[in-house]
């Protein structure tokens, strides 16, 4: 049993002593939820928006972040109950509700963002809240979007429901985490090379109780139905860059995406894997700077949620 002792929730005081990109590091509380979030780049920047998918946190931008914010305000966000973002409610855990939930520390941060990119669920979240109308970018940015429910998902979501309500379920997960084999685990699930920092990364996350929790939460309440059915409405610029050795969300999700939405396009890679953003920074930030340098950022008033 003494595996158990070495598994335990994340600690800033501790944690947050190597973490990537620390010192942009701060805490911001909303009416629900206490946040941790990133910030780099000038004030007066038009501003980026970075949500990472279900099991990261804002370390899955430490390389991107740098890269872009010699000319954006760039912000990343750890999602409710992911890495350092704590949170006790389970609405929070939804599309709709992480939509809503991002949207508020938006608005009490009066950050009003020229584009925003996610990463896997990251990008529904964000296209839930263009759709919503809580944010109007510019541009967003899929990146390996995961916009269609996971294959086999009539059982698989009962299936994380179960393992989210049994509360031994993140201890026994966490403690996995602290018997090593992560960077294999990784590689074999993600097919992306992302380097001993990354590696390390993950493994401390996944050995945290309430990061597990959070994660299976977000999987137990996946319902993409609103967004799928409102797709073909959304008035924004998307761009949808998708890894074809992708193993967890095929690139064919980001091409029947950008078949249905208006003001789409997809961007395909060959290789780089799921994790395609921590494994190629630079052509990632390249991509979204070409797009987003040639747009002219507007009054963050003009931006606010009506």
């Amino acid at each position: 049993m003494t595996g158990f002792a070495r598994s335990h929730d994340l600690d800033w005081s501790r944690d947050g002593r190597d973490w990537p990109n620390s010192a942009a590091s701060r805490f911001v509380r909303t009416r629900r939820i206490l946040w941790h979030m990133q910030e780099m780049g000038g004030r007066d920047a038009p501003a980026i928006v970075l949500l990472h998918g279900t099991a990261a946190s804002t370390h899955s931008f430490r390389d991107l972040m740098p890269r872009l914010a010699d000319r954006f305000r760039v912000i990343a966000i750890d999602l409710p109950g992911h890495g350092f973002t704590e949170t006790q409610n389970t609405l929070a855990l939804t599309p709709g509700g992480m939509a809503d939930a991002v949207s508020d520390l938006l608005d009490q941060l009066d950050i009003a963002p020229l584009a925003a990119a996610g990463h896997s669920a990251g990008a529904a979240v964000l296209v839930r809240m263009a759709q919503l109308g809580r944010i109007t970018p510019a541009h967003l940015f899929g990146l390996n979007a995961a916009l269609e429910p996971i294959q086999g998902n009539a059982l698989f979501q009962p299936l994380a429901r179960l393992l989210f309500l049994n509360p031994l379920t993140p201890r026994l997960l966490a403690w996995r985490a602290t018997l090593g084999g992560t960077d294999t685990m990784l590689q074999r699930a993600t097919g992306s090379q992302i380097g001993a920092e990354g590696i390390r990364c993950y493994t401390r996350l996944f050995a945290s109780r309430r990061h597990v929790r959070g994660a299976l939460g977000m999987m137990a309440h996946w319902d993409l139905a609103p967004l799928q059915a409102a797709l073909p409405a959304l008035d924004r610029d998307l761009i949808l860059i998708a890894a074809e050795d992708d193993p967890m969300v095929p690139a064919s999700v980001s091409t029947r995406a950008a078949a249905r939405a208006p003001n789409a396009t997809c961007v395909r890679f060959k290789t780089g894997g799921h994790l395609l953003h921590e494994a190629e920074p630079d052509k990632i930030a390249s991509l979204i700077e070409e797009h987003c340098l040639g747009a002219t950022a507007v009054d963050s008033r003009d931006r606010r949620r009506a």
